[in-house]
């Protein structure tokens, strides 16, 4: 019997690191594996708000997928999705067909901007920085705000499941109006969906609450919890329940959606495009499919006046892959591996320093108490971090840390 194929789709967090999990568990003489991405680079998503804010080139946080997937043996084609067929056990795209054993869906996301009218960037006067070209374009329009200094918007839309970029991008912007003199030209606003500040989807952790709340107090950073945001113009921001702010850079996070490809391949994914799992990270129906990181249906902690979804991070996919990785080896062996709660652990920047918060696990009831803390340190270690995971990733290995991100 010849090896198995593994087809892996997508190249970010997830696909990464279940190639470079699987080719650990699995060596090329019992695993042919596989690796589709429609971009032929990776990148390092958690510093898409440095870009924004010119601290970081796109440049300085990417790299060519071939290479470091070439040291491991495993195959990259730089090709696009369009349809999976779970019975046939086939992958399509804009290239041809893939069959395969086994299926990792690791796509991430879809941006559902059309849930906020005007909400662009390259159709609508918003921003977003959810993608390389968002964040590139959102970096020129921060450079236009800094020559014609106005009100800023910065929030997330309803449903939105990745919250910590909007307390980064405000403080962040904060910050670098600050250095440049001119904070007292730009009222910034903060609206997010968040029931109370530092809810990010997890119910809340330990201080952080109370930790925002004073860190936006200080800075003279305005927010409003519960915000519905509904449309975006040139120069406001309206909401459901209260008057437009006025905003002439609006920069809002967009509830996501599953890949198209996905969310159209019949027996896959739910309504939204995301894919059911079990606490292995195998389908709950097809044969041989697994599915992690933002492509994995998981439901929201609790239920708020304006939605708020479960979060999505690096950290947490990088768990899922482990997980699935480690469960497709052992089924080939005749067994079952082990899983695990998710937990998070993440350094979110403040601007002049950052916050470490660790949850275990997300969803409360915890283990542990949750760990919150704040300091130029952490600002530090988010940095050294950032250049130990590109430095290891590009050699094809993962970071060996417990501190998480």
């Amino acid at each position: 019997m010849g090896p198995v194929r593994v087809i892996i789709v997508g190249g970010s967090f997830g696909g990464l690191t279940t190639a470079y999990e699987l080719r650990r568990h699995l060596g090329p003489e019992r695993a042919e594996i596989t690796l589709l991405a429609r971009d032929d680079q990776f990148h390092f998503v958690p510093s898409f708000p440095w870009v924004a804010m010119g601290r970081r080139s796109l440049e300085q946080i990417s790299f060519p997928l071939a290479i470091p997937l070439a040291a491991k043996r495993v195959r990259f084609a730089n090709e696009t999705v369009t349809g999976i067929d779970t019975a046939a056990k086939v992958v399509r795209t804009d290239a041809g067909e893939h069959r395969y054993d086994f299926l990792v869906v690791a796509t991430g996301h879809r941006s559902a901007n059309e849930a906020v009218e005007g909400l662009g960037p390259f159709d609508g006067p918003g921003h977003s920085p959810m993608s390389a070209p968002e964040t590139t374009e959102l970096a020129q329009a921060i450079g236009r705000l800094l020559a014609e200094p106005g009100p800023v918007v910065v929030g997330a839309a309803p449903g939105a499941s990745c919250i910590g970029p909007v307390y980064e991008l405000a403080f962040g912007l904060d910050h670098l109006l600050r250095r440049r003199g001119l904070r007292h030209q730009v009222p910034i606003s903060l609206l997010t969906p968040e029931p109370f500040l530092g809810h990010m989807g997890m119910g809340g952790a330990g201080k952080i609450r109370q930790l925002l709340e004073g860190a936006l107090e200080e800075r003279d950073l305005a927010y409003r919890t519960s915000a519905a945001i509904t449309r975006i113009t040139e120069d406001a921001v309206e909401t459901a329940d209260a008057a437009p702010v006025p905003s002439v850079c609006s920069i809002v996070i967009p509830p996501l959606a599953g890949v198209e490809a996905v969310a159209a391949s019949e027996g896959l994914a739910n309504p939204k495009g995301f894919v059911p799992v079990d606490d292995h990270y195998r389908h709950q129906q097809a044969d041989g499919v697994y599915a992690v990181g933002v492509a994995v249906a998981l439901p929201p902690v609790d239920a708020t006046a304006v939605p708020v979804n479960f979060p999505k991070t690096g950290h947490m996919t990088e768990q899922m892959a482990k997980i699935a990785a480690a469960d497709l080896a052992a089924r080939l062996d005749g067994r079952e591996a082990c899983s695990a709660e998710l937990s998070a652990r993440c350094i979110l920047d403040m601007g002049d320093r950052a916050a470490y918060l660790a949850v275990d696990p997300v969803r409360p009831p915890r283990n542990h108490i949750p760990t919150v803390s704040d300091g130029r340190a952490w600002l530090v270690a988010k940095m050294a971090f950032e250049r130990a995971y590109l430095s290891f990733a590009r050699r094809g290995r993962l970071v060996p840390t417990a501190r998480g991100w």
